[in-house]
């Protein structure tokens, strides 16, 4: 689908798009998105890894195929989706009116967002840390010698305050610069506007990426805070919070149990354990607290593929797009293999 740009829009503006909140409250939303025969997935501007358009304006991206993975689960088509970019300033707005089905877009899980905006973030889905990027040509070793610099930030983030507070805690009296469009910031950090960019570091990897010379630039070593990204959804519907938390856990457990999108089919007929007939619909009825078909799993991984295949199409460093960022070692490697990536039992 094509890109349904919100960019610009004032909140008040944004609260007349669409469903309001009471409506949306009124039935549920996936009887909403049944009847509309499409989801309304919110992503942000285009960034490499996370979500971007090729040259026909389709989306893809890590974030992305998080909400053709619901489409998948719901319609058994990964192509009913509207994708809706929208900049970090108003992005909360648009899923509390309505606008928005759900949002998958490098958004950090906080207690503020997580109680006081009438929103509920479902499971993580990226593992990341903050840090700064600089050019090489300034020869700084640490972010600890920032100290007075000017730093690229966009608003409304958690990045922003996280920057106060690193400044403050090591007296290194560093100036934001803040910008709402990631563009702009890019491109101000890009030609001197500031001595350095700040933001998630896997974020800080997507931008050095579309950089005409990404070897010019160098993200310093520490990373100031926890970043846990995952989907968000709009409170009191407890359905569609299951639906998306476990779209996103069957991505991971598929990955666990060797089921790809090359073995699905295969594996849907010939279950090699009983969580695996039950995770694929074979047996049981798992599904019903869901509303969804028995074979949900079995569509996601069939268009989509599992967590490892998406990772390393989009994040890693095997795929065509993507923006290189190892993930052995790292949270994001599955439990098994020292990492965080963990799915409750499907039972």
């Amino acid at each position: 689908m094509k890109k349904l740009s919100l960019l610009g829009l004032g909140l008040g503006m944004m609260a007349s798009l669409g469903f309001t909140a009471e409506m949306a409250s009124a039935q549920s939303t996936l009887d909403i998105v049944k009847q509309r025969g499409i989801l309304r997935c919110q992503v942000g501007t285009p960034a490499p890894g996370f979500y971007q358009l090729d040259e026909k304006g389709d989306w893809y991206g890590s974030d992305v195929a998080i909400c053709r993975a619901i489409a998948a689960a719901i319609f058994d088509d990964p192509s009913k989706v509207e994708f809706q970019s929208v900049t970090s300033a108003v992005r909360f707005t648009a899923m509390a009116n309505g606008e928005s089905d759900v949002l998958s877009r490098t958004t950090t899980w906080t207690l503020f967002r997580d109680t006081q905006l009438g929103l509920d973030f479902t499971a993580v889905n990226f593992y990341d840390g903050q840090g700064f990027m600089v050019d090489k040509d300034l020869g700084l070793k640490s972010a600890h010698e920032l100290k007075g610099a000017t730093v690229c930030v966009l608003t409304g983030t958690t990045t922003e305050l996280n920057l106060t507070d690193f400044s403050r805690t090591n007296d290194l009296g560093i100036e934001p610069v803040v910008f709402e469009d990631s563009n702009v910031r890019d491109d101000t950090f890009a030609k001197g506007g500031c001595d350095a960019i700040t933001n998630d570091k896997s974020s800080l990897a997507s931008t050095r990426a579309k950089f005409p010379d990404p070897s010019k630039y160098v993200v310093l070593p520490e990373t100031i805070s926890k970043e846990p990204l995952g989907p968000v959804v709009r409170q009191n519907d407890s359905q569609w919070m299951d639906i998306v938390k476990w779209t996103v856990f069957a991505l991971i457990q598929a990955e666990e149990m060797g089921i790809d999108s090359t073995n699905i089919m295969d594996m849907a007929a010939n279950p090699a354990s009983p969580e695996m007939a039950r995770m694929l619909g074979v047996e049981g009825d798992l599904n019903k607290g869901l509303g969804l078909e028995p074979d949900w799993v079995v569509r996601i991984i069939k268009h989509v593929g599992n967590y490892g295949e998406v990772y390393d199409e989009y994040m890693g460093t095997k795929g065509e797009f993507a923006i290189g960022i190892p993930r052995d070692g790292s949270p994001n490697a599955l439990w098994t293999k020292g990492g965080l990536m963990y799915s409750p039992p499907f039972r």
